[in-house]
């Protein structure tokens, strides 16, 4: 079931963090390190009613932010519309649990949450190293806007959009 994460919720996602972090190491793929995310990111998230998590028998197996955040990087890319959207955040799924739909529901559950709200619009973005995440917005129908350099990173991020 997914739900609201509360501050209860910040070990067990950082732990998730952790272990994401160290896997994104093995393929290149520098998104996330020690520095971002924080535990802070997500309490942040947590106060703006904005991070949901995904639980199973009590533990959480991933999440995701949903919120109207835009960076302002995404001012200089072609988007198809020019109309409020909802923006994903900062998502993970417990590396023990992939590849059972977990992403797929997690991503869905953000198109609810954004028709829930009047919005049809979805945007997202992820390094152009993270090859998991571009998989999972490439297999629900998002379609890559562009790129943009982001967080000092080396490589560029991979802009997504979808219309629901």
């Amino acid at each position: 079931m997914i739900i609201k994460a509360n501050l209860n919720c910040i070990s067990q996602i950082m732990d998730i963090i952790n272990d994401t972090v160290e896997e994104m190491k093995s393929y290149n793929n520098t998104q996330w390190d020690e520095n971002y995310p924080k535990d802070k990111d997500f309490i942040k998230d947590i106060e703006g009613g904005d991070l949901y998590v995904y639980k199973e028998e009590d533990k959480i197996r991933g999440f995701v932010c949903i919120n109207y955040m835009e960076p302002v990087e995404y001012d200089d890319l072609n988007w198809s519309k020019d109309e409020k959207c909802m923006v994903i955040h900062r998502m993970a799924v417990n590396s023990r649990f992939r590849n059972k739909g977990i992403g797929t529901k997690l991503m869905n559950f953000a198109e609810e949450v954004a028709m829930k709200n009047g919005v049809n619009y979805l945007k997202t973005d992820t390094y152009s190293m993270n090859t998991k995440m571009n998989s999972l917005f490439k297999k629900c129908n998002y379609k890559l806007v562009g790129q943009m350099d982001f967080m000092g990173k080396e490589k560029p991020f991979n802009c997504y959009e979808k219309m629901l």
